[in-house]
This record gives structure tokens, C-alpha cells and sequence, in this order.
């Protein structure tokens, strides 16, 4: 392998040795294993180039402060595959192939893995996709599965920072179609508003609900939550919003850890400015403090890295890291 520098990784792909495929023929799945051919080949008629059946997953492996490999809670990454899996009418993996994968990637691919301390992490990409060749609107009918690593730095930037935020004029998802699942194609219609928020100087778009354009719904990339003026945490709630296992958790670091007031509720555009903090959460992002957020020349201002958001940072990247006692079941030791 390359000599990597951990400590100055950015968000970005860096490929490693091996990744774990598995591939859906004849209504079954293959015994599957690891490769190391990052490249794939398909028919110029397969069926996600041209109707996007595909999902995926992210998810990140550590090495504590005590030199035990962990990946954070990867049996909701699996449970929530699953669910994007029956929405996109393809196969669900047999029972527990998708742990084995997590398993023998990070296994065979532990040179990679950052050191402690260095704020870098092994970032796990689990895919899945129509292969089947196709002409007319149809689901396929042969899939593939693959599993691959790489290591990564913070999302946002080696720092962290408070970023600058703008209400997009477009939509994320609507109400009854696929917000609650991580398809592909949430992200691709997100792309282009991404790209002018950038080129305009902000981070992130924030979303709001399709139906009344009212409520707070997440970012392109991210959940939100915010931090009330009394030190209350408050979670916007819909059924568009992508289910965030970062966001879950972090709701009960909030409860059980820090002891505080949790409200889950629909979230109005028009309180945000009643609030002191506010923060994106996401397993790439953990969770990230927000300085602003701009709608048409109206700015709501935060305080950044609050206390808050500071704390449910430092507690969960403590669980994460091992430095802090996790909640059964949370981390899953790959020895």
C-alpha cells in the first residue's frame, strides 16, 4: 500500500486491497467473498445506469485507545439496507452476510485502518445494484452486492467548524416516495443544488417539507438538529427524513448520557431563529456545528460549536473511539 499520512486524510476515496462481493442470479445469492478488482463491468443496458436501482450504505471502523477494531453499530446499517432494499424491489442479503462482509473487509484490510488519535477513521461503503440488462421500466433481475473501504478525514475539513447554511428552493423528497431510504437517487437530486450552494459559498442546502414548505426537514448530506435557548434538544421529525444512525444515537447520548430534554416534532421554518445552536449529524459528519443559515437574505445566526452540540460531539466520538463506556451492543469488535 501507499504511505498515507492519517492524520491529514480528507473525505475522499482511497483504494484499498480488497472489498467483498456477492452477486444475485437465478433467485439466489452466490457464496460470495473477497476481490481485489475495485473495477466493475456491466452492460451498457444495465438496469441502474438507466433506471438507478441501487442503495447503499456508510459506516465507519476505529481503532480504540486500547488497539481493539470496532465498527460502530453496523447491524442498523444492515436493518436499514433491508428496508431500502424491499422500497427498490431487489433482493435482501441472506441473514448475517451482511456483518461477515463488514467483517472480512475491515479484516482484510487493517493496514489501512488509522491509528488512534489521529481523527481519521476507516469509512465502509456497503452498494448494492441492478446488473440485469434492461430496455423498459422494470426492476432487474440480477444484482450485485460489494462492500469496499477507505480510509477518510472529517467530512467537512480537517477543522471544526461552523458552517454556513441556505433554505434551497428545490426538494430533497416528498412525502410517500424514497426519503426514508438511502437510494442513490436522493443524492443525485441533490446534485446540482449542492454544486451552486458551493459555487455561492455555502456548505449545505437545507431542505424543507415538499407538501407546505413550512418545516425543517435535513440537508443533502446530513440530519439536523438544533439546541433550544433552555438547553433542550430538538429533533426534526418526518417521514421524508432519512432515518440517521448517527441521529438516533446521538438522541440517546442526549438522554441517557447528558441527561437532557429531547423533543422529537415537526420543526417550522419559522422558529428557527428561537434557537441557540444547531448541528448536521451524519456518519460521515458525526455531527458538525452550523454558524448560519440563510433564507433569501433572511440570516439566522447560532452559536457554532456550542456547548451542546460540543458535548454530544466529544461523548459520542468518545464511544466511538472506546474512550467512553458504550451502551451494549454498540460496538461490534472485529477481532
Amino acid at each position: 500500500m501507499e504511505t498515507l499520512d492519517f492524520g491529514s486524510l480528507s473525505f475522499a476515496y482511497t483504494k484499498t486491497d480488497y472489498r467483498y462481493v456477492t452477486n444475485y442470479a437465478d433467485g439466489r445469492w452466490d457464496a460470495g467473498g473477497l476481490s481485489r478488482d475495485a473495477d466493475i463491468t456491466l452492460n451498457e443496458s444495465a438496469c441502474v445506469l438507466h433506471y438507478c436501482q441501487a442503495c447503499f450504505e456508510g459506516m465507519k471502523a476505529y481503532r480504540t485507545k486500547d488497539g481493539r477494531v470496532v465498527c460502530f453499530r453496523p447491524e442498523l446499517n444492515e436493518a436499514r439496507m433491508a428496508d431500502s432494499c424491499r422500497r427498490m424491489v431487489m433482493p435482501v442479503l441472506p441473514e448475517g452476510r451482511f456483518l461477515e462482509a463488514v467483517r472480512q473487509t475491515v479484516r482484510a484490510n487493517l493496514s489501512y485502518l488509522p491509528p488512534y488519535g489521529t481523527g481519521a477513521s476507516l469509512y465502509l461503503r456497503p452498494i448494492m445494484f441492478g446488473t440485469t440488462p434492461l430496455l423498459g421500466v422494470k426492476p432487474a433481475k440480477e444484482f450485485q452486492f460489494r462492500l469496499f473501504a477507505s480510509p477518510v478525514g472529517p467530512y467537512f475539513g480537517g477543522s471544526v467548524r461552523a458552517l454556513k447554511l441556505r433554505i434551497c428552493d428545490f426538494d430533497r423528497a416528498a412525502p410517500r416516495g424514497t426519503g426514508h431510504i438511502k437510494a442513490g437517487l436522493n443524492y443525485a437530486m441533490s446534485l446540482y443544488a449542492i454544486t451552486d450552494a458551493h459555487e455561492n459559498g455555502y456548505d449545505e442546502n437545507v431542505y424543507l417539507d415538499p407538501a407546505t414548505r413550512t418545516c425543517i426537514e435535513e440537508t443533502g448530506g446530513a440530519n439536523m438538529l438544533f439546541v433550544s435557548k433552555q438547553g433542550h434538544l430538538v429533533v426534526p421529525a418526518s417521514s421524508s427524513i432519512l432515518p440517521s444512525i448517527t441521529r438516533r444515537s446521538l438522541i440517546q447520548v442526549a438522554k441517557d448520557y447528558l441527561n437532557l430534554s429531547v423533543e422529537e416534532r415537526p420543526v417550522k421554518l419559522a422558529e428557527i431563529g428561537d434557537f441557540a445552536e444547531c448541528g448536521l449529524c451524519g456518519t460521515a459528519a458525526v455531527i458538525s456545528p452550523v454558524g448560519s443559515i440563510d433564507d433569501h437574505g433572511k440570516i439566522y445566526s447560532f452559536e457554532g460549536f456550542g456547548p451542546v452540540i460540543r458535548k454530544l460531539r466529544q461523548t459520542l466520538t468518545g464511544i466511538q473511539m472506546g474512550d467512553i463506556p458504550a451502551p451494549e451492543g454498540w460496538l461490534m469488535e472485529i477481532d
